[in-house]
């Protein structure tokens, strides 16, 4: 069975019984990944692991700029 099957499967069950419908399939794939990617960041953070990436090199300019 599909995803699109299902979907229209648990909707039709879910009006049936007069209850909410469920999310459409990717209605929340973005938010998952913006979770996944602050988890990864946390666990970085408390294993005590150097920043990379893009926060790197904003603290490298930010640090090796002239001091006037």
């Amino acid at each position: 069975m599909s995803i699109t099957q299902q979907y229209l499967l648990d909707t039709y069950r879910a009006r049936q019984r007069g209850e909410a419908g469920p999310p459409a399939p990717g209605a929340h794939d973005w938010q998952v990944v913006r979770e996944l990617r602050d988890h990864r960041r946390f666990r970085a953070v408390i294993a005590a692991r150097p920043a990379r990436g893009r926060i790197r090199r904003a603290l490298g300019r930010w640090l090796s700029r002239p001091r006037p």
